[in-house]
């Protein structure tokens, strides 16, 4: 799939300007910090961080007491993970065909990796999430909420990237959590004033 090499490629090329931008994340944005204790507190077993990018969102989880393990399609990004986390595991795939045994984990947090996916291959990604999570397992969803698509041509510390970022809506991407067999059970938005406000989605699969 052509998106899929373009985001590789992408994510490649600034993965270590990216890393050196999310550094502060955690520090500066409570709310996300909330996130992931609430994700945290609910998670009864391993997690994997699905599109873990550098990997300091899968460390915080460790730091949490979870079982956190991170996976991404970008090489790069592993190699910065792994390089700055190797007490964990991180390992390349894609969420498409997402290599994690079945009923595995407690838990999938996907914060801001499915911007990148084409709404024909949503359904497919979260099939994936509800096949590797145990009954009663928990996903988190980060997203940008809004309606249409967007190329994005340039990134972290200015170097070139060819990537879509997908807007979505909270209810279009709740139906799909449903449909894939998911309950929905909270909706949150970060930044609701802004142009292009955050949301997150909080559902389970049902025990």
């Amino acid at each position: 799939m052509t998106w899929l090499a373009d985001t590789r490629t992408s994510y490649d090329t600034v993965a270590e300007s990216y890393a050196a931008w999310a550094a502060d994340a955690l520090d500066t944005r409570p709310y996300v910090r909330a996130t992931m204790a609430v994700f945290a507190a609910q998670a009864d077993g391993p997690v994997l961080d699905a599109g873990c990018g550098p990997g300091h969102f899968t460390a915080h989880l460790a730091s949490l007491g979870l079982d956190a393990s991170g996976i991404d399609l970008s090489p790069a990004m592993i190699d910065l993970a792994r390089r700055s986390y190797p007490e964990l595991r991180f390992d390349v795939g894609s969420m498409t065909d997402l290599p994690v045994a079945d009923a595995s984990v407690a838990g999938v947090l996907a914060f801001f990796s499915l911007i990148h996916v084409p709404d024909a291959e949503v359904p497919v990604v979260l099939g994936h999430f509800r096949r590797v999570l145990r009954p009663g397992g928990r996903v988190v969803i980060g997203y940008h909420v809004g309606e249409g698509t967007r190329l994005k041509t340039e990134g972290y510390g200015g170097h070139p990237m060819r990537v879509n970022v997908h807007l979505r809506q909270p209810a279009h991407l709740a139906r799909w959590l449903r449909n894939a067999g998911f309950q929905v059970d909270a909706d949150w938005r970060l930044n609701p004033e802004a142009e292009v406000p955050q949301g997150i989605l909080f559902a389970s699969r049902p025990a």
